[in-house]
């Protein structure tokens, strides 16, 4: 039987449900997500498997104009990413009129020169005459390969998506292992998973001017639990007040979150120091943005 594996770049604007959609393809937890646009900085490799066939996703941020140097690395990051792939997944929120960030993400994902799925995603949320309307509106955005109502929450329809994804597949070998679900460096999955429960706890002026950085990591042992010392990088010192919160309660809450979380992609059970910095520019900073992965 012949194997099939394909690069797939997910294009969208922020907040279309991009990494909800890979996690469930996938079917494990490998990007992170959150109800905030911009969620996603980097390139993030989540990889299904099936008989004979592999998907490595490429979870691209979504499009914006650069505004500092972080938001100018995810802008290359997309473009990047999409100079490479064999099929663009072109993700829509079909609760939402298509705007003009959506156009620009089709304008992109058209230009690549290789396959377009349409995804038109959060249909969970729609009567079916509205689902029509937006199959509709979503038909006239370019020359798609294939286009899929889905709910990536529920998972209606991603398995029908999943199957035109491994048919527009090129013939190749797997460019991971079986055992594999996601590329990111352990470092950098921890990192993302404990942003993540940061994103969820705080308030609108805070989630994009903080990061975290894993500074030490112990794998662990027959023995011993992993061990990890991560910093939560904010922009000023009222900041720093908020994300460790009264008492340190909310630094305290983020990391017990984050553990359970952590120990799944480990298989182990893991020990936490979290600690919050200030670092005031961290977005422009050459240094620490290149600790952040790609």
């Amino acid at each position: 039987m012949e194997h099939r594996c394909a690069l797939v770049g997910l294009a969208g604007r922020p907040n279309v449900g991009k990494s909800t959609l890979v996690n469930a393809i996938v079917g494990e937890h490998v990007t992170i997500t959150s109800s905030r646009p911009q969620t996603t900085r980097r390139r993030i490799a989540g990889i299904a498997h099936g008989n004979a066939w592999q998907l490595v996703l490429c979870d691209l941020p979504g499009v914006q104009v650069p505004r500092d140097g972080l938001t100018e690395r995810m802008a290359g990051s997309v473009a990047e990413t999409l100079a490479d792939v064999d099929v663009v997944l072109l993700v829509l929120d079909a609760s939402q009129p298509i705007g003009g960030g959506d156009r620009a993400s089709a304008e992109i994902a058209f230009g690549s020169g290789v396959p377009v799925v349409i995804a038109l995603n959060k249909v969970d949320r729609l009567a079916p005459e509205r689902i029509a309307e937006a199959v509709a509106a979503a038909s006239g955005l370019g020359d798609f390969a294939e286009l899929h109502p889905v709910s990536a929450k529920t998972g209606d329809g991603v398995p029908a998506l999943v199957a035109d994804l491994v048919r527009l597949a090129p013939e190749g070998p797997a460019l991971f292992p079986p055992e594999a679900r996601s590329s990111d460096p352990v470092r950098l999955q921890i990192a993302e998973l404990i942003r993540e429960q940061a994103l969820r706890r705080l308030r609108e002026e805070v989630p994009h001017a903080l990061t975290v950085v894993v500074e030490e990591y112990e794998p662990p042992t027959r023995r011993r639990a992993a061990r990890i010392e991560a910093v939560i990088y904010v922009e000023s010192k009222s900041q720093q007040g908020i994300v460790v919160g009264a008492g340190g309660a909310m630094v305290k809450a983020i990391g017990s979150a984050a553990r359970p979380p952590i120990e799944r992609v480990l298989g182990a059970k893991a020990m936490l120091d979290l600690r919050v910095r200030t670092q005031r520019g961290w977005r422009d900073d050459p240094a620490l943005l290149d600790r952040l992965g790609p």
